[in-house]
């Protein structure tokens, strides 16, 4: 990289560099930009617009070059052996939103289904949507029972966070009154079906246990500030993953970029991979990112004085990993020996599914996008929810559905397509959704040996569900069982596929927040503990996983460090 004169440099220099365009990726764009900072954006993928960059959101089935978009196999073999493990995620409609596995390797140590979307958006625009608060019975966990390090914030911290970020991206769903889920900034929710109205009559009163409809971030009633941005009513189409151009579910792309980009003050730069923070031995700081520009191959380097690094707990914990230099021998704040550690996930894949019989006077309307969601009912703080096989908790998420022109259904010729007309029975599943706990042996390192298309090191993966998670699972199971029995459902079985790591797509824990700089990567601001001018506010940042799906939190966390940061920038701290 050849050196820059004064001119060059400050034509380098913003205000603030966020690194992704994801989650919080662009959460920070937004916030950063609206508070008067310039910002450069840099995205390691293509430039993906709004509405014009959804090549397949309008694409009909019979438009599709493979049956029922399914890519060939050997396709899917060369190039997408982990991205495929989803099991349904990655078809033709979606593929250009995933990565090749063929350029862009890790190692296994033990299984770990990493999957990826490189783009401006990231998996914002792959996401399940489902947003749901953590609770003091996740925040205080960890100090409770002696396990990982201390949240060193609580909820009372994060709430008005939670309720301005949902405010933003539109949350529909049910206020429920629950203290393991606290209820938030809710539009209208999404109606369920006649059969999940009769699971949840029969759940509630047969066991205690509620059911509600999902907290999904889809608009159902929006308000002027998201019709102003473009955005609209969801039309229950449940095409999401191609990118909706209805704006109708929150995604980087739909909202917090647009934000981000109508103050002026926004610059993406796709196609730049951040491959280190420069760090400045004289001031303690750090000055900017090096990038390798994936069209040229070359090195360039960009400064500012604040950075956030946002680029999933994987990448950017392959970044701050990435970065040594005298200070930072072992990686980028990393004096803790915590930097890639305590790798967290959910663990999922186990539960029960049934048919119902009855109901064939009823349908419903469109495709909802969502499911039902059974809070945690475990382990909450009294003796009658007390487990002592296991500690913590788990949710279900799942639904009803009649079965549909696909199923197996006998006959041939004209016989078999009158039967396929006509909707076949309904059916009925539910899957867990565990939480995982912190273990600092569960954990990724950087692997030098083996490098991605560019030449730059890729991760190793060692970690794995344990004793604890093996346990709740078989509670995860039983009580599945139980519920749709007791709901009179039929041919109910249960289901155990097995959970390694990843396949939740929440990566947490790898720079986790924490009260000490010698137990964590980062302080109750996310600030990197040994360089307050760094802030990591992705899932990298989690200290502990709950069981509810993290987004919304990851959103919250950003937002406040934003806060955080313009104030501690205005005050000279950073």
């Amino acid at each position: 990289m050849a050196n820059l004169t004064g001119k060059a440099k400050a034509e380098r220099t913003y205000d603030a560099i966020v690194i992704g365009s994801g989650i919080t990726g662009g959460w920070a764009a937004k916030e950063l930009t609206e508070k008067g900072l310039k910002v450069l954006v840099l995205e390691r993928g293509p430039m993906v617009k709004h509405i014009e960059d959804y090549p397949t959101a309008q694409t009909a089935p019979w438009e599709v070059k493979y049956p029922r978009a399914k890519l060939p196999d050997a396709e899917l073999k060369a190039h997408y052996p982990v991205q495929n493990r989803t099991g349904y995620a990655l078809t033709e409609y979606t593929q250009h939103f995933f990565v090749k596995d063929d350029e862009n390797p890790y190692t296994e140590d033990k299984p770990f289904d990493w999957i990826r979307g490189y783009h401006v958006g990231g998996r914002s625009l792959l996401w399940a949507r489902q947003s749901y608060r953590h609770s003091d019975l996740d925040f205080e966990a960890n100090a409770r029972q002696g396990v990982g390090v201390d949240w060193p914030i609580r909820y009372a911290d994060i709430a008005p966070w939670y309720d301005y970020v949902e405010r933003f991206i539109g949350v529909s769903g049910q206020a429920e009154g629950l203290p393991q889920l606290p209820d938030g900034v809710f539009q209208p929710p999404m109606e369920m079906n006649c059969v999940e109205k009769a699971f949840k009559a029969s759940t509630e009163g047969k066991f205690g246990r509620r059911v509600t409809i999902g907290r999904a971030a889809h608009l159902t009633a929006p308000t002027e500030e998201q019709l102003a941005l473009g955005r609209g009513k969801c039309q229950y189409r449940n095409m999401c993953m191609r990118g909706c151009p209805f704006g109708a579910y929150f995604s980087s792309n739909s909202a917090t970029l647009v934000a981000a980009e109508r103050t002026g003050n926004l610059k993406i730069r796709p196609n730049s991979i951040a491959t280190s923070l420069i760090f400045d031995e004289k001031t303690q700081k750090a000055t900017g990112v090096k990038i390798l520009d994936e069209a040229t191959r070359q090195e360039e380097a960009f400064y500012a004085g604040v950075i956030f690094v946002c680029a999933s707990a994987l990448n950017s914990t392959w970044l701050l990993m990435n970065s040594t230099s005298r200070r930072f021998p072992n990686g980028f704040g990393n004096r803790s020996d915590q930097l890639g550690r305590n790798v967290m996930d959910h663990h999922l894949n186990v539960g029960a599914q049934g048919l119902v019989p009855g109901y064939l006077d009823e349908y419903y309307s469109g495709r909802r996008p969502n499911g039902i969601y059974v809070p945690r009912f475990r382990n909450l703080g009294d003796e009658k929810s007390a487990r002592k096989d296991f500690i913590r908790g788990y949710g279900y998420q799942g639904g009803a559905a009649r079965l549909g022109w696909d199923r197996d259904q006998p006959g041939i010729g004209a016989e078999r397509k009158a039967a396929l007309s006509q909707p076949g029975p309904w059916a009925f599943r539910i899957g867990g959704f565990g939480e995982v706990l912190p273990n600092p042996e569960n954990r990724v390192t950087l692997n030098k040996a083996r490098t991605d298309k560019y030449g730059l090191p890729t991760l190793t993966m060692d970690a794995v569900i344990r004793e604890n998670e093996l346990a709740m699972r078989k509670d995860m199971q039983a009580q599945a069982i139980e519920m749709a029995e007791a709901a009179g459902f039929t041919n109910v079985t249960g289901f155990d596929t097995g959970s390694p790591l990843g396949l939740g797509i929440h990566e947490m824990g790898t720079a986790r927040m924490g009260r000490d700089p010698k137990t964590s990567v980062l302080n109750a601001h996310n600030q990197v503990w040994e360089c307050r001018n760094v802030y990591v506010t992705d899932g990298a940042a989690m200290t502990s996983s709950s069981c509810v799906n993290p987004s919304l939190t990851y959103m919250a966390l950003t937002a406040r460090a934003c806060a955080h940061a313009v104030e501690a920038k205005k005050r000279g701290e950073i």
